[in-house]
């Protein structure tokens, strides 16, 4: 008599539809959470804009008695690359102003988390991993590691660290946790697309070998698109998307690559599960996208109707949720995690692991 196999009966058994709340490998206990204090919304106290006006109060404070270090140029032109170099070079004075803008909003994204940490569906909540464009710079990595040590000093003992993929990536490799793996079967890769306000990213996403296939996923090749740049209509850039996803499908096929019939979409917002977008869609490209008379996924399946010789099947998910399941096979020595993405706002989710599931 054959024996059933309890881990892989139960990732079959995971609902097969957008926006799911259970998983393969775990159950979502939140996302995008709308938290609000008496000031407004708690997220808007720790995102990249946040962060650009505390080193802007800090230069303006300075200028009232003397120069300012970093010069002329106005703090929202500067890059993630321009600010790391300030940290890191000779001028100290330059250095310690940029310090001094980590310290503040190090503290306030603390106390964002500290607020997260009261949500009872944030219980026990035992790490957090830090995404987003703002982690991909050496003073985002700086606030990451003073932010705990701002929490365990209050008494909190979480861990917050850095995701472990670049952030870009990140948004296309945790396309592959929204599946069973039985769905890749044959196959060695699938497409993935991370929507945000500012940019489209679509990618190959391609698989690891035997039982580490979902745990090694890495991207074999991506494109992006700064759609800000171009401000295109709403069907512009599902027209622009399906260009990239066939040159993508194109690409791999010509390397033998063999990717699944299956595309992965990250997108901002509360997913419904008929693929549409309840709210949070407002920074979209062309608006209207919450419209009841749009599906993004059926959109989708409509103008890349075949990969290979099958149909084309598509799952949607929030996007930093498909972030956070990046992290999935790195989170076995916990139960309960999270994930906050610091970019244009603050993207948010938790998750359990679900018991008896090895992370894949």
């Amino acid at each position: 008599m054959v024996k059933s196999n309890p881990e892989r009966h139960d990732e079959i058994n995971a609902p097969l539809a957008h926006g799911a709340t259970v998983l393969p490998a775990v159950t979502i206990d939140d996302y995008n959470n709308e938290l609000r204090d008496k000031n407004g919304f708690v997220g808007d106290n720790a995102n990249k804009k946040t962060f650009q006006l505390k080193l802007d109060e800090l230069r303006k404070r300075l200028r009232k008695v003397g120069d300012d270090p970093i010069g002329k140029i106005a703090t929202g032109k500067l890059s993630k690359k321009k600010i790391d170099a300030l940290l890191k070079g000779d001028d100290l004075e330059a250095a310690a102003l940029v310090m001094g803008a980590v310290e503040d909003f190090a503290q306030d994204f603390a106390d964002v988390i500290g607020k997260f940490l009261k949500d009872k569906r944030w219980g026990k909540t035992e790490r957090i991993v830090v995404g987003g464009g703002f982690r991909r710079s050496h003073f985002g990595e700086l606030t990451i590691a003073r932010t705990m040590v701002i929490l365990k000093a209050a008494g909190i003992d979480v861990e917050v660290v850095p995701i472990v993929h670049h952030p870009d990536e990140a948004g296309l490799i945790g396309a592959v946790h929204l599946m069973p793996s039985w769905m890749f079967k044959g196959h060695e890769a699938m497409l993935a697309v991370d929507i945000g306000g500012t940019n489209v990213r679509a990618g190959v996403v391609k698989f690891g070998d035997g039982e580490t296939q979902l745990a090694d996923a890495s991207v074999w090749e991506s494109s992006i698109w700064r759609h800000a740049d171009d401000e295109p209509s709403r069907t512009a850039t599902i027209e622009r998307l399906a260009a990239m996803l066939q040159h993508l499908i194109d690409k791999a096929e010509k390397a033998n690559l063999k990717p699944a019939p299956i595309i992965g979409i990250a997108c901002p917002g509360i997913i419904k599960p008929d693929g549409s977008i309840e709210r949070g869609g407002q920074n979209l490209p062309g608006g209207n996208w919450e419209s009841d008379s749009f599906n993004l996924p059926a959109a989708l399946m409509k103008a890349i109707p075949e990969i290979g010789d099958d149909s084309t099947f598509v799952m949607m998910h929030n996007d930093a949720v498909v972030q956070g399941l990046s992290q999935i096979p790195f989170m076995n020595d916990v139960s309960r995690w999270a994930v906050l993405t610091i970019g244009t706002g603050l993207g948010n989710a938790h998750f359990t692991n679900r018991d008896g599931i090895k992370p894949r």
